[in-house]
């Protein structure tokens, strides 16, 4: 525990983090690439419609209304286009199973072009689009993810100008968000298409709805409210929650499960209980009854030792002002600055790792400075898997949740 009033001491400065939060928001927009001449010949709805094994997302362009949208020869677009194989699976899945993915293309043409809802099929179609001529050589290679907004606005109501962004990448292969691109640079007469191994859905659900309904992150929601505590108003701006509510906000959370938050809260009780009189037996005996309730957080008896302010600044330890895929991830461990660096500017941040399989992440890694061995993100039981059920890469409107198997440490305790 002797570490545990050095946490205290800095906590003041930890509230200023939060108010970092807001200004994690969307400011990296990659630029617009310089104008390029167009190819002549046939428009991206031309192209797509020559080639046989685009035609069932072909389909899905015109169930979503945007044949004429992407055939306007006058504007100059991106498309991220999975194949007739990728569709087939969207389909099996988008129909609960009903149509196999082995059935006959006309089967799964039938189902896109009369029971997708024309808005989803709109939505998922604009959110694959970018208004601007993105080759794969100006697609960087840089962590984290850069940003190319795409043509859906997800919610016009708060503002016509809003757009949700893409997020391809070159590092470590080609990708656009977490799935593969297996060929690149198809060009039209008014924009270039890049091939997705999958097809590539829009998020609807913001950080906070996934981790305020998932079973398994109860800790880390009741750390949340702790660390908001302190505001009159735990949602306005400045907190956690209201940054991970936020569509403009652009952050990744790594989130630590339950039982992660259950060991190292043990061990810090235990270490309090110590500091009161208690033989070590006991206390550990003790601190594994009382950490064991995901209300911990708000247990009185321990406000002293986890006040709003350290709670605040152990979450805030956890989360990047950038939005990143663990296919961004590097492949030696390198440092990265978390929201924790509003408050302590010259802390070195979190490290990450990944080593790569085919062609997913096989494995990755986040080590806290204080930890003495990193933690492991879980990656996916098979590599898409979504949310509710996703561990790695959950793709939410304001930034990816990874799960991780350990509490990242800051500070020693």
């Amino acid at each position: 525990m002797k570490y545990i009033s050095k946490i205290i001491k800095t906590s003041s400065l930890l509230a200023v983090s939060a108010m970092l939060i807001l200004s994690a928001c969307n400011k990296d927009l990659e630029q617009f690439t310089e104008p390029v001449t167009p190819v002549t010949g046939s428009s991206l709805g031309e192209t797509l419609a020559a080639n046989p094994d685009d035609s069932l997302y072909l389909a899905l362009v015109k169930r979503g209304g945007l044949l004429s949208t992407i055939n306007n020869t006058a504007a100059t677009f991106t498309m991220f286009v999975p194949g007739n194989n990728a569709m087939r699976i969207f389909v099996n899945a988008a129909s609960g199973g009903a149509i196999p993915v082995a059935a006959p293309d006309a089967i799964h043409s039938g189902f896109i072009s009369t029971t997708i809802p024309e808005a989803t099929a709109n939505a998922i179609v604009s959110y694959n689009i970018v208004p601007q001529l993105v080759r794969a050589m100006d697609i960087p290679a840089t962590f984290p993810n850069l940003q190319y907004p795409s043509i859906f606005n997800p919610a016009p109501t708060l503002s016509a100008l809003l757009r949700l962004t893409t997020f391809p990448s070159t590092a470590n292969g080609a990708w656009i968000n977490n799935i593969p691109l297996v060929d690149v640079d198809i060009a039209a007469s008014n924009g270039i298409i890049h091939n997705s191994a999958f097809l590539v859905t829009p998020p609807s659900r913001y950080l906070w709805d996934r981790i305020n309904t998932d079973a398994g992150l109860s800790y880390l929601k009741n750390a949340i409210l702790r660390a908001d505590s302190a505001s009159v108003t735990p949602t306005a701006p400045g907190t956690l929650q209201s940054a991970l509510l936020n569509i403009g906000a652009n952050l990744t959370v790594f989130a630590p499960t339950d039982a992660a938050f259950q060991a190292t809260i043990t061990g810090v009780v235990t270490q309090v209980l110590i500091g009161l009189g208690l033989d070590p037996v006991t206390a550990a005996a003790q601190a594994a009854i009382i950490a064991s309730d995901p209300n911990v957080f708000s247990n009185p008896n321990l406000y002293p030792y986890l006040t709003a302010q350290t709670v605040q600044g152990i979450v805030v330890y956890h989360i990047l002002g950038k939005r990143a895929f663990t296919n961004n991830f590097p492949t030696t461990v390198t440092l990265f600055k978390t929201l924790l660096n509003g408050a302590i500017p010259l802390h070195p941040g979190i490290g990450l790792e990944a080593t790569f399989g085919v062609p997913f992440v096989a494995t990755a890694t986040v080590k806290g400075l204080y930890n003495n061995t990193a933690a492991n993100v879980i990656i996916n039981a098979s590599p898409l898997r979504p949310d509710p059920f996703g561990t790695s890469d959950q793709h939410y409107l304001n930034g990816t949740i990874h799960k991780i198997d350990q509490v990242l440490l800051p500070l020693p305790f």
